[in-house]
C-alpha cells in the first residue's frame, strides 16, 4: 500500500501546481463487471467516467479501450484530473504511461543461425505451421524472402487477426506466412503530437529494421545465400521456419510507449497468437506499476508463452528488466563464429578487434598515422567520445583516430571521424564495458578492441610523443571466423541478476545467441543504421538481448507444436531444466567483459538446448492461482494484485503456499538476512511433473552452494505414469559469515533429478545480506 499511497500524495502535490498543460498519458484499470447497463459498450462507459473529470470544454478523448490482457482504458490527463478520477468507485488504479526502448546494441551484424541445434527438431517438416509467433516490436518488412510463403498449408482455421492495410502496406504484403500485421500509435502521438511521416511510415512497415531482425530470427524461412556485405556467409533460417508470424508495430523514432504495448497484447490475445516476443524494457517498477507485467500476465493466463528481452545494461549487477515470474527473460551469449579485424601498432604489438566492414580498405602492408581524439584540443571529453561536430578536421585528417565509447552510436561515431576526413577508427571500451566486444557495420575502416588493448594503444600514443617518432597503425580485417572457442561465453552487455523486484525469483531466466547475429533487414535503412547510410542489404548483423529473445520464441513455438498441452510455464520449465552452463571447451561458460567464469547471475539456469527441451522428463508448472498466491506473499494489496490479475484476488490460499519463494520456479534463491543470528534456515516446497516415460524413478543429486547445507526429501521420485505430480521439500541451511554493513555474499549450487535418461537440474543461488 506504501507506494500507492506515496504515488497517490505525490499526484497530490503535483496536481497543487499543474495545469492542463502537464497532460501525461496514464492507463486506467476500471472494474470491468461494474459498468451500468445504461452504456451500450464499456467505451461508452470510459468516455462518461473520463468527462465527469475533465473541464466541460476538454474534449474527450480515449487513446485505447483494453479488453483482454487488462480491463480499461488509456487517456491522457493532468495529474489533477488523473486524482479525480482515481477517486471514482469503479476506478482500481491510474498507472503512470512509461516509454520503454529496443533492447538492441545497434551493431548490425550477420546471423548465420546455427541450424544445427534445431534441425534435429524441424528439418524442412511442417513442424510448427499451426502457430502463430506475435512480434511486438517496430513493424516488418514483408517483402523479405525470409517471410516467403512457398508451400505452407492454409492459415490456421482459429486465427482471427488481420492485416491492416495502408498506402505503404498493400494487402499483399501479408501471405500464409505473415499473416497479420497491425500498428498502435495512438500513445505515441498524445506525448509527441503527430508523426512525421516523411521519417517514418504510419503502417506496420518497418522503418527502423529491428523488428524484421527480430521476427526473421524467431520463424524466419531458410534463404540461401545469406550473408551481410560479404560477411557470416551460409544459410539463414529462423528457430521455426514454419510457424506463421503476426507483427504489431509499437516502437517509433521516440521510443515504445506503455499504452501503446498494451494494446498491442490485447490484439494479439484476440488474433489467436500462441506466442508473444518482445524486445523491448525499461525501468523496474513494482508489478502492478509495470504495463509490460500486466499485459504479459493476461496473456499467460490464456495459455500464451510470452519471452522478452533482459536489457543491454550488463555487465553490473541488479540490471535485468522485464522480470515478472510468468515471463520467460532471456539473456545473451555468444555463438561460434566472430569477424576479426585486428590493430596492428607501429612498434609491432597486434590487439585483436572486431568489424564487420567491406567498403574501401586500408592498403595492405602500409601504416597510417595514428591519433587519440581526445588529444585534439577543444573540448576533450566530447572529441574523446568524437561526438558530433567535436573533431577537428586539421587534425585527424588522413589519421586513423582512437575514440572512445559512449554517448553516442558506435557506428555513429565512424561517420563523425569521416565527416573530419579521419581514414580509420578505432573504438576502444571503457572501463566499465570490460572487454565484451561487438561487431558493427561500420560506415569507414573501423574495428573495435576492449578496454585493456584501449589503454595500451594509449601509453603506445603517449610514449611516441614522449619520443618525437610518429604513432603509426592499420586494421586488418580477416572476414568471418568459425569454431571460435571457447563459446558460448556471456555477453558483456547482458543484463545481470539478482531480480531487482523480487529477489526470490532468480532472472534471468536463461541465454541465448544475441551477439553478431544475422537476421533479415529492409530495405531504405543502411547496415550501420545511420540515415546517411545508403548501402542495402537483405540481411544484417545485430547484437543485444532483442536477438536472443526471439531465437527463445522461436524455440517456444517448436515447444508448444510438439507438446500442445503444455502450459506457458511447462515450456519455461523445459528451457530451463535442460540449459547448458558448459562451453565448447568443457569448462563453465566465461563471462566476456571479464574473462572470469560466469555465474547463475550472468546465464540463470544456463544456454538453451533445443532438442534436449523437447524431451525434459519432468516440468515444473505453475497455474495463475500459484502466481495470485505469490502476488500475496509479496505483500501486494487486493487492489494492486486486481491490477494484474483482471478478476478478484483470493489470498486465502497464501497462507498454505507459505512464502514468496515457494512459487513453483525451475530455480531456487534464498535470501537471508544477518540480523546478528548465527545460524539461518529456509524451505522450498516444489512439484513435479511427469511428462517422460511412465514408471521412471528420479534420484536427486545436490551440489550446495559453498557453505550451507542442501537436504532434499524425499531423495527419490518414483512416478507411475506421465502426467503425475509429486512433490518433494528443499531446505537451505546456513552459517552466518562476516560481512560489512549493507553488503551482500552471493554462492550457487545446483540440484539435478535423474531416471538415468533425463537429468532436470535448478540452480540454488544463496545470498547473504548484512543489513545496515
Amino acid at each position: 500500500m506504501g507506494f500507492f499511497l506515496f504515488f497517490f500524495l505525490s499526484l497530490l502535490s503535483l496536481a497543487s501546481s499543474a495545469s492542463r498543460e502537464d497532460q501525461k498519458t496514464f492507463i486506467v484499470r476500471v472494474q470491468h463487471d461494474a459498468k451500468p447497463s445504461i452504456f451500450t459498450t464499456h467505451k461508452h462507459w470510459y468516455e462518461s467516467s473520463l468527462s465527469s473529470v475533465l473541464s466541460p470544454s476538454t474534449p474527450t478523448q480515449v487513446l485505447h479501450v483494453y479488453d483482454n490482457v487488462f480491463h480499461g482504458f488509456s487517456a491522457k490527463l493532468s495529474p489533477t484530473e488523473a486524482l479525480k478520477l482515481q477517486t471514482l468507485p469503479h476506478i482500481i488504479a491510474v498507472i503512470p504511461e512509461q516509454v520503454r526502448h529496443l533492447q538492441t546494441t545497434r551493431s548490425p551484424l550477420f546471423l548465420g543461425l546455427k541450424t544445427t541445434d534445431s534441425a534435429g527438431l524441424l528439418k524442412e517438416s511442417d513442424f510448427g505451421s499451426d502457430l502463430v509467433i506475435g512480434v511486438i516490436d517496430t513493424g516488418i518488412w514483408p517483402e523479405r524472402q525470409s517471410f516467403n510463403d512457398r508451400d505452407l498449408g492454409p492459415i490456421p482455421s482459429k486465427w482471427k487477426g488481420q492485416c491492416v492495410t495502408t498506402k505503404d502496406f498493400s494487402p499483399i504484403s501479408c501471405n500464409k506466412k505473415l499473416i497479420g500485421a497491425r500498428f498502435f500509435c495512438n500513445g505515441y502521438e498524445a506525448t509527441n503530437g503527430k508523426m512525421n511521416e516523411t521519417s517514418e511510415f504510419r503502417s506496420p512497415r518497418d522503418s527502423d529494421g529491428h523488428g524484421t531482425h527480430t521476427a526473421s530470427i524467431a520463424a524466419g524461412r531458410y534463404v540461401f545465400p545469406a550473408s551481410t556485405l560479404g560477411y557470416a556467409k551460409g544459410v539463414a533460417a529462423g528457430m521455426a521456419p514454419k510457424a506463421r508470424l503476426a507483427a504489431y508495430k509499437v516502437c517509433w523514432n521516440a521510443g515504445c510507449y506503455d499504452s501503446d504495448i498494451l494494446a498491442a497484447f490485447d490484439s494479439a490475445v484476440t488474433d489467436g497468437v500462441d506466442v508473444i516476443s518482445l524486445s523491448v524494457g525499461g525501468v523496474v517498477v513494482p508489478y502492478y506499476l509495470d504495463a509490460i507485467a500486466i499485459a504479459a500476465f493476461g496473456a499467460a493466463d490464456k495459455g500464451i508463452f510470452v519471452s522478452a528481452s533482459a536489457g543491454n545494461g550488463g555487465p553490473g549487477g541488479l540490471t535485468v528488466t522485464n522480470v515478472a515470474p510468468w515471463v520467460a527473460t532471456i539473456g545473451a551469449g555468444t555463438i561460434d563464429r566472430d569477424f576479426p579485424a585486428d590493430v596492428k601498432l607501429g612498434n609491432g604489438k597486434v590487439m585483436p578487434g572486431v568489424s564487420v566492414y567491406n567498403g574501401p580498405g586500408l592498403s595492405p602492408g602500409r601504416m597510417y598515422p595514428l591519433v587519440y581524439a581526445g588529444n585534439g584540443g577543444g573540448d576533450g571529453y566530447s572529441s574523446s567520445l568524437c561526438l558530433e561536430g567535436s573533431l577537428d578536421p586539421d587534425f585527424v585528417r588522413g589519421k586513423i583516430v582512437l575514440c572512445d565509447r559512449g554517448i553516442n552510436s558506435r557506428a555513429a561515431k565512424g561517420e563523425v571521424v569521416k565527416k573530419a576526413g579521419g581514414i580509420g577508427m578505432i573504438l576502444a571500451n571503457g572501463v566499465f564495458d570490460g572487454e565484451g566486444l561487438v561487431a558493427d557495420c561500420h560506415v569507414l575502416p573501423a574495428t573495435a578492441v576492449g578496454a585493456a588493448n584501449g589503454d595500451e594503444i594509449r601509453r603506445y600514443l603517449d610514449s611516441a610523443s614522449k619520443s618525437k617518432s610518429p604513432a603509426t597503425a592499420t586494421i586488418v580485417f580477416k572476414g568471418t571466423r568459425l569454431g571460435v572457442r571457447p563459446a558460448p561465453v556471456v555477453a558483456s552487455f547482458s543484463a545481470r541478476g539478482p531480480n531487482p523486484e523480487t529477489s526470490e525469483i532468480l532472472k534471468p531466466d536463461v541465454i541465448a545467441p544475441g551477439l553478431n547475429i544475422l537476421a533479415a533487414w529492409p530495405d531504405k535503412v543502411g547496415p550501420s543504421g545511420i540515415p546517411s547510410d545508403k548501402r542495402r542489404t537483405e540481411f544484417n548483423i545485430l547484437s543485444g538481448t532483442s536477438m536472443a529473445c526471439p531465437h527463445v520464441s522461436g524455440l517456444a513455438a517448436l515447444l508448444k507444436a510438439a507438446h500442445p498441452e503444455w502450459s506457458p510455464a511447462a515450456i519455461k520449465s523445459a528451457l530451463m531444466t535442460t540449459a547448458y552452463t558448459v562451453d565448447n571447451r568443457g569448462e563453465t561458460m566465461l563471462d566476456e567483459s571479464s574473462g572470469n567464469t560466469s555465474t547463475v547471475l550472468d546465464f540463470g539456469s544456463g544456454h538453451v538446448h533445443p532438442t534436449k527441451a523437447m524431451d525434459p522428463g519432468l516440468v515444473y508448472d505453475i497455474t495463475s492461482v500459484d502466481y495470485v498466491d505469490f502476488l500475496c506473499n509479496s505483500n501486494y494489496t487486493v487492489n494492486n494484485i486486481q491490477v494484474i490479475t483482471r478478476g478478484e484476488a483470493d489470498c486465502s490460499g497464501a497462507k498454505r503456499a507459505g512464502h514468496i519463494g515457494n512459487l513453483n520456479y525451475p530455480s531456487f534463491s534464498a535470501v537471508f538476512q544477518q540480523y546478528g543470528k548465527h545460524k539461518m534456515s529456509t524451505h522450498f516446497i516444489r512439484q513435479v511433473t511427469n511428462v517422460g516415460d511412465p514408471n521412471s524413478v528420479y534420484k536427486v543429486t545436490i551440489r550446495p552452494p559453498s557453505g550451507t547445507l542442501v537436504t532434499v526429501e524425499p531423495k527419490q521420485l518414483a512416478f507411475r505414469r506421465v502426467g503425475q505430480k509429486l512433490n518433494f521439500l528443499l531446505r537451505v541451511a546456513a552459517t552466518a559469515v562476516k560481512l560489512a554493513p549493507g553488503s551482500t555474499s552471493m554462492k550457487s549450487g545446483l540440484i539435478v533429478w535423474s531416471d538415468g535418461k533425463h537429468n532436470v537440474t535448478s540452480p540454488i543461488m544463496m545470498t547473504m545480506q548484512q543489513p545496515l
